[in-house]
């Protein structure tokens, strides 16, 4: 069984995402806040995955790109994937909206 696993999106959570032309080779400065993040994730014993539409290119120059800017910003390589299993315990995403587990709610 894989351990329990935290998801990062890249573009406008980890990475400041430009308002200009999107071109899935280049990726924006980290967000320090967010790095931190990464690192305490790390630091507790959690497995960290870059979670990303990028992923869905299913090309291997954007995922050398995404391992390349890991190991420049956050100081290692991480798994880089679009989807989620059972073991993700946790999703940072500048997109995403929270609902309460079985309810439909949406958190705040």
């Amino acid at each position: 069984m894989s351990k329990p696993w935290i998801g990062f999106d890249l573009d406008g959570t980890l990475a400041y995402q430009s308002e200009g032309v999107y071109h899935p080779l280049e990726i924006g400065h980290p967000i320090p806040k967010m790095v931190a993040r990464v690192h305490r994730a790390v630091a507790q014993g959690y497995e960290v995955r870059i979670f990303t539409a990028r992923a869905a290119h299913k090309s291997r120059h954007v995922e050398k790109a995404i391992k390349e800017w890991c190991k420049q910003h956050l100081g290692q390589e991480f798994t880089v994937t679009n989807e989620k299993d059972l073991n993700c315990v946790r999703l940072y995403d500048d997109r995403a909206v929270q609902v309460i587990k079985n309810s439909g709610d949406i958190v705040g």
